[in-house]
C-alpha cells in the first residue's frame, strides 16, 4: 500500500473521538487527496473540541450523532477507531460489501517501509516500550514511538528516515485488525497477560486470541520475547514460529534474568538491581524484556546499562508527584486492572493509604480485596461498580477494614490526607477503569496531579 493509493477515495472514518486519533486520520487521509466522512454516534456539542481541531481539514464531511448505513456500504473504505467491535452493525455491513475495513495500526503497518519493535501486554506495555526507545537513543539509532500515550498513529509515518526503527505500543484492538490482514512486527515483545477488558471480549480466550497476533504472522528470521515467569505467556511458545527469547526474574532462561541480585542476558552481566530507579519487582519484568530487545539488535551493554540507570519511569505509571508533611504521594492511575494495583501496592515498604476503585471491566477483585487487606494502612475509594465488587469481595474475606468512598479526586485526596501520617505514601492506583468520573485513565492521573500540586 502506498499513501498515493487514498487519492480521490472516499473513506469513512468511524470514531472522532477526543483523544486525537480520530483527528489525526482524519488529517492524514486529507493530505493524502482522500474524501472523507466523519462519523461518531456522540454530538456535535460533545466533539466540539475534536471537530475544532478539523475546521482547517478539507474534504471532510461530518455525520456525528448517528451512523447512516451508507456510509460503510457506499465508499472505497472504512476506517474504524481500534475500540469499535468487529462485530459492529455498521463494520459487518461493511464487510459483507466487501468494503475493506482497517484501524490506524493496520494502515500504518501497510504504509510502513521501516522495521518494526512491537510490544504487547496486559501490564507494563508503556513502561517496556519507552524503555526499549530510550536505549535505541542512547545507542545512537534512530528510534520512533507509535502508538505510546495519547498521540495519533499515522502522522508518524512522516517522521520516519530511512534507518529509522519504530517501537510500537499494541493493544489488543490494534492486534485483531493486525491478524486480520496477516500482520506482525519484525519483532514482537509480550510483557504479561492477566484478564482484562472482560466488559469488551467474551471470554479471556477472544482477549488472548487477539494478543497472539503480535507472533502469528512473523517468519522465521523475527524474533519474539515472551515472559517467562506468567502462566499464560511460557505456553505460547509452541505456537511461535520465529526466534524465541526469554526473560524471567525468577530462573536462568535463555534470554535475559536475574541472578544474585544482577541482571545477565545469556551470562553477560549488564547491570546490578539496586542501580535501577524504578520501584517495583513488575518494572524489573519491564527491564529484562526491553535487554532482550536490545541484545538482538546488537546493542553494547554499556549503552543498555546507560539508558535504563537514566530511565526514570513514565508519566502516569508509578509517578512520584509531591512530598508534603513528610507524605508521598504516587500517581500510578494506569494500573486499571487488579494486577496493575496489586503491582503498585507491592511497590513499596511504607505504609500506604490507597485511592483506589471506579468503573468494572468485569473483572475478579477478590485478589486486590486481599492485598488492600492485608498491606494498606487505608482505602479511600472512587465510587463506581467496580468499587462495589472490591468492598463485597473485602467482607466476603471476613474484614472490617474502614474506608470511605468519594466522589471526586478532590474529595479522594481529603479524605485520604486525613488518614495518612508523615513516612507513609498516598498512593493512586485504582485497579479500575476510569469513566464515569474521569474521560479516561489520563484524566483521572492528571486530576490527581492537579489536586496534589494545588495543596
Amino acid at each position: 500500500m502506498k499513501v498515493s493509493d487514498f487519492k480521490d477515495k472516499k473513506i469513512t472514518v468511524m470514531g472522532l473521538g477526543l483523544n486525537g486519533g480520530g483527528v489525526g486520520i482524519a488529517r492524514f487521509l486529507s493530505l493524502a487527496g482522500a474524501h472523507i466522512i466523519m462519523t461518531d454516534m456522540k454530538s456535535a456539542e460533545e466533539l466540539q473540541t475534536s471537530v475544532a481541531e478539523l475546521k482547517d481539514v478539507p474534504n471532510i464531511e461530518f455525520v456525528l450523532g448517528e451512523h447512516r448505513r451508507q456510509d460503510f456500504t457506499e465508499v472505497d473504505m472504512v476506517v474504524k477507531n481500534p475500540g469499535v467491535k468487529w462485530m459492529n452493525e455498521y463494520i459487518v455491513a461493511a464487510l459483507e460489501k466487501n468494503i475493506p475495513v482497517e484501524i490506524d495500526s493496520s494502515l500504518f503497518f501497510k504504509l510502513c517501509q521501516n522495521p518494526v519493535i512491537g510490544v504487547t501486554g496486559t501490564r507494563g506495555k508503556t513502561t517496556t516500550a519507552s524503555l526499549i526507545y530510550e536505549i535505541l537513543k542512547t545507542a545512537g539509532k534512530k528510534p520512533v514511538k507509535v502508538g505510546i500515550g495519547q498521540v495519533s498513529v499515522l502522522d508518524k509515518l512522516n517522521e520516519l528516515e530511512s534507518d529509522s526503527i519504530v517501537i510500537f505500543e499494541l493493544s489488543s484492538w490494534r492486534l485483531s485488525a493486525l491478524g486480520r490482514h496477516k500482520l506482525s512486527p519484525q519483532i514482537a515483545v509480550i510483557t504479561n497477560m492477566y484478564p482484562d477488558h472482560l466488559n469488551y471480549y467474551s471470554s479471556m480466550e477472544e482477549y488472548v486470541a487477539d494478543k497472539k497476533n503480535i507472533f502469528r504472522s512473523q517468519s522465521a528470521d523475527d524474533i519474539c520475547v515472551i515472559n517467562a515467569d506468567n502462566e499464560i505467556t511460557k505456553n505460547f511458545v509452541g505456537e511461535i514460529k520465529s526466534q524465541v527469547l526469554n526473560f524471567s526474574s525468577k530462573e536462568k532462561v535463555a534470554g535475559a534474568y536475574v541472578a544474585d541480585g544482577k541482571i545477565y542476558f545469556k551470562g553477560e552481566e549488564i547491570l546490578a538491581i539496586a542501580d535501577i530507579k524504578m520501584r517495583g519487582e513488575h518494572n524489573v519484568s519491564n527491564i529484562l524484556a526491553a535487554i532482550c530487545v536490545a541484545k538482538s539488535l546488537e546493542i553494547k551493554n554499556a549503552e543498555i546499562k546507560k539508558a535504563i540507570i537514566d530511565f526514570k519511569g513514565v508519566e502516569h505509571r508509578m509517578e512520584f508527584v509531591r512530598e508534603i508533611s513528610g507524605v508521598k504521594y504516587f500517581n500510578d492511575t494506569t494500573a486499571t486492572s487488579p494486577e496493575g494495583a496489586i503491582a503498585g501496592i507491592n511497590s513499596f515498604s511504607e505504609k500506604i493509604v490507597l485511592i483506589a476503585g471506579g468503573a468494572d471491566k468485569n473483572l475478579d477483585m477478590t485478589e486486590l480485596a486481599g492485598e488492600i487487606l492485608k498491606k494498606t494502612k487505608a482505602v479511600v475509594f472512587l465510587k463506581g461498580a467496580a468499587t462495589d465488587k472490591i468492598i463485597f469481595a473485602m467482607k466476603e474475606l471476613g474484614n472490617e477494614k474502614e474506608f470511605v468512598i468519594a466522589n471526586s479526586m478532590a474529595e479522594a485526596i481529603d479524605e485520604a490526607r486525613k488518614l495518612a501520617s508523615a513516612g507513609e505514601v498516598i498512593l493512586l492506583s485504582p485497579g479500575s477503569a476510569s469513566f464515569g468520573l474521569f474521560k479516561n485513565e489520563f484524566d483521572r492521573g492528571d486530576k490527581f496531579k492537579e489536586v496534589v500540586n494545588s495543596l
